[in-house]
């Protein structure tokens, strides 16, 4: 079979230090390299799951989960969810592994500061994820000629069917008090949409904590708050294909998937209101 994934240039690569390519150099192996994706998958699809199935069960709430398993994209899927915790895509699609078929290859763009930069994160992103945290992103100003790969290797990957890629159009998580009070949208997710033309599905998640041991914790004694995680219908996009790709329409674009996210954000609300604090016990699916 002949390999034809866009590799960075010479001088992309070289704007990033030596453990930076090295650590790419890996996770573009086991995303790139057919049998070595197939592998990381089976492991997401089976040890993956399994302990986030039983760390969560207890706490997950799923609507709009039918949609989702009627769903058959022509091309890529893209997820576009809000970011409240560093787990929300993990959770989202591991949970979207064990109750539905669309999951074929999964890919997570993610900002290269810790996953990529620290030997920690490249340990994390191996056991987490099977090193689906890809391709990097980085802040740096000097190497965000770099990014741009990134960007087309995205539009590759969605170009593809059976290959889901998981974004959070606001770009960073958001930190406020208020977790219905979304970020801006950033023109990054518009591009993606609009060069790649994939399904885009737009999903609301809330309930999750940062603090990992006492998440776990409050799923088994009771204490913890109900996960829920609203998926919407395929958003229809095709009044945007018409108008280009310039700056203004990605960014109108992103705008209006979060726009999307927001209204998935007061379904979740409401739920939430009716529940209290509960219910508890076990997932629900509706």
């Amino acid at each position: 079979m002949i390999d034809l994934t866009i590799r960075p240039t010479a001088e992309q690569l070289a704007s990033l230090s030596l453990f930076e390519r090295s650590s790419f150099a890996l996770a573009d192996f086991v995303n790139s390299n057919p049998l070595a994706k197939q592998t990381a998958q089976t492991f997401l699809r089976s040890v993956g799951t399994s302990w986030v199935y039983h760390c969560t069960r207890n706490l997950v709430h799923l609507l709009g989960l039918e949609q989702m398993r009627r769903l058959h994209p022509p091309q890529g899927l893209l997820l576009a969810s809000n970011h409240r915790s560093l787990f929300d895509q993990y959770v989202i699609a591991c949970w979207l592994f064990r109750t539905t078929r669309l999951l074929q290859r999964i890919y997570f763009p993610v900002r290269s500061e810790f996953f990529y930069e620290r030997p920690l994160g490249v340990a994390l992103s191996f056991i987490m994820s099977a090193l689906a945290m890809y391709p990097p992103v980085f802040r740096d100003p000097n190497k965000r000629e770099f990014n741009s790969y990134s960007v087309r290797r995205l539009i590759q990957i969605l170009e593809q069917p059976g290959s889901v890629v998981g974004v959070h159009p606001e770009g960073t998580r958001n930190k406020g008090d208020d977790p219905y009070d979304l970020l801006r949208a950033q023109p990054g997710i518009g591009k993606l949409i609009l060069d790649a033309r994939p399904t885009v599905v737009p999903i609301f998640i809330n309930g999750l904590g940062n603090d990992f041991l006492r998440q776990v914790r409050g799923n088994f004694d009771g204490t913890g708050a109900p996960i829920i995680i609203v998926f919407g219908e395929p958003l229809e996009l095709a009044p945007f294909y018409t108008r280009g790709t310039r700056l203004r329409v990605q960014k109108d674009v992103a705008d209006f998937v979060l726009a999307e996210i927001g209204r998935l954000g007061q379904k979740e609300h409401e739920h939430r209101r009716q529940w209290g604090e509960g219910p508890a016990g076990g997932p629900v699916y509706r």
